[in-house]
């Protein structure tokens, strides 16, 4: 079994929410939130936060995150968990896991992330992953913010996109479209790849860095999960719609 880290990364400076990680969601940084259910999970060798801002860091530590700081000059979150799993130091061989939990997924639940990996283990092709989940709403496949992703009868991805892809004129949730959860995993010599190859035409274009993966060759699979009420924030209007949701998650309180 490949030993597994997980790294949740964080900046300040988001372009949409500038502060977000520290945005208060019932009484606790949003960030917290993550980290804390992420650490529910028990197979992690290792589970850290990745940040360039002393706040976020000064924050982890009051909740008990092991902060690992990165540079600041990162503008892609795989690109800072890259930094952070060299950094870690546990020592990673090739086919090693490094898991990243998008830092502003407060609603995420530890099954997530063994279904996020799943995948590897079960096809040598693949070089990396990223969780799935059901779209049952059209606000959520118009939304430019919600990324959508596409894939082949192998399970591997096609493309992603912040279009509503597949395209249909009248939206139904029989359509099976599917956005990306933000939980990714990586082996560690692709990421290390990955991180160093140069953004890509298709990347540039949607603002997606999976499409990196797509456009160079590489072999990125899809792990579905089913669908549950799950909010990713975007913007406050975003986290005032977590706030309301997480008061009936059954994680809520347990952390």
């Amino acid at each position: 079994m490949p030993k597994i880290i997980g790294i949740v990364p964080a900046r300040m400076k988001a372009s949409r929410f500038p502060g977000k990680p520290l945005f208060p969601i019932l009484g606790r940084p949003l960030v917290e939130h993550v980290y804390q259910r992420a650490r529910k999970f028990d197979k992690f060798d290792g589970l850290f936060l990745a940040t360039c801002d002393q706040e976020i860091a000064g924050a982890a530590k009051e909740f008990g995150a092991p902060v690992i700081m990165t540079a600041d000059t990162h503008t892609r979150a795989l690109d800072r968990v890259a930094e952070a799993a060299g950094k870690c130091g546990i020592d990673l061989a090739p086919d090693d896991i490094v898991v990243n939990v998008q830092g502003d997924e407060p609603m995420m639940e530890p099954a997530m992330i063994e279904a996020s990996y799943r995948p590897l283990l079960e096809d040598p092709r693949a070089d990396c992953t990223l969780l799935a989940m059901a779209i049952r709403d059209e606000e959520t496949y118009r939304d430019p913010n919600a990324l959508k992703v596409v894939w082949n009868l192998n399970g591997d991805v096609l493309y992603t996109s912040r279009s509503p892809i597949p395209y249909c004129k009248e939206f139904s949730p029989e359509l099976g479209a599917v956005r990306i959860y933000g939980i990714f995993a990586f082996r560690w010599h692709f990421l290390q790849t990955f991180t160093n190859m140069p953004e890509s035409p298709l990347e540039l274009v949607e603002a997606c860095d999976s499409n990196r993966i797509m456009d160079n060759g590489y072999i990125q699979k899809v792990a579905p999960y089913p669908w549950r009420k799950s909010y990713s924030v975007d913007s406050r209007e975003d986290a005032a719609r977590v706030e309301t949701a997480m008061k009936e998650d059954p994680l809520w309180g347990t952390y």
